[in-house]
Formats: C-alpha cells, sequence, structure tokens
C-alpha cells in the first residue's frame, strides 16, 4: 500500500491561476479575480522580485516550503500560473480563502 510521501511525490501538482498586482503597500490575498486569485506584493516587478514575494506569500498562506511553489507561466506578466507540489487545487483554494478571514 503506497505511503502518503509516495503519493506527494508521485502526485501531479496543482495549477493556481493568480493575477498579482506589485508594488502594493503589503503583501496580501486580496481574493477571486474569475477564475484566478487576486494578489498584491510589495516588490516592484523588476528583476524577478515580484515573483519571489509572490512564491513567498502563497508559500506561507499555504503552509508549504517555498520550493514547492513554481511560477510556471507568466513570469514577465501579472496574469500567472503557479504550481503547487503536495497540495490539491481544491486544499490550496480552500487556504486561500480561510486566510483572508
Amino acid at each position: 500500500m503506497p505511503t502518503i510521501e509516495h503519493a506527494i511525490a508521485t502526485a501531479r501538482p496543482a495549477r493556481l491561476r493568480v493575477r498579482v498586482t506589485p508594488g502594493a503597500p503589503r503583501s496580501e490575498v486580496v481574493g477571486r479575480h474569475g477564475d484566478a486569485w487576486k494578489l498584491r506584493v510589495r516588490a516592484a516587478p523588476e528583476r524577478g522580485r515580484a515573483n519571489d514575494d509572490l512564491v513567498e506569500l502563497l508559500a506561507e498562506r499555504l503552509g508549504i516550503a517555498r520550493a514547492r511553489v513554481r511560477v510556471v507561466a507568466g513570469a514577465t506578466a501579472r496574469d500567472k500560473v503557479v504550481e503547487l507540489d503536495g497540495l490539491t487545487l481544491d486544499d490550496a483554494e480552500r487556504l486561500l480563502e480561510d486566510g483572508r478571514r
């Protein structure tokens, strides 16, 4: 019987669509934006700093290591796709919603 660690290691990462506003007064989850999540990050959109803040914000809110969060599409755009290792999409969305309260 497979262990939970095996299930996590072999599961496909969840893909979360986000819309990011850089240069905000603080990093935060704002809420839903269509089929994506709207997030604000403090860093300016230069040299990947806003993406670094995005990864840090999501890792903290979702309770996973930064290494398990990757921007896989839209690195230089406001609309991005982020992969999350070790979480289902439903779990990630529930955690983001709970964190806003």
